[in-house]
């Protein structure tokens, strides 16, 4: 089945925008959106249903090193 060109799809835009109208097109494309969310998110495993919230990896935080005083600098040259 060959791939619609962009006459195809410049048609079957005008076709929605006659029968939806301008006013319901934004909450169409909302709910899409939504349901589209919704699908992939059940697909991978994602569920906002859980009782606990998501953990955040916690790393350990790295020492940083010790700036030096002036004197150990005088000393370390």
């Amino acid at each position: 089945m060959p791939t619609p060109g962009p006459l195809e799809i410049v048609i079957l835009l005008v076709i929605v925008l006659l029968i939806f109208g301008p006013k319901r097109l934004p909450d169409l494309g909302r709910s899409l959106g939504r349901g589209m969310r919704e699908f992939k998110d059940s697909v991978t495993g994602k569920d906002s249903d859980d009782d606990e919230p998501p953990r955040l990896a916690q790393t350990e935080p790295t020492p940083a090193e010790p700036t030096p005083t002036p004197a150990e600098r005088q000393t370390s040259d």
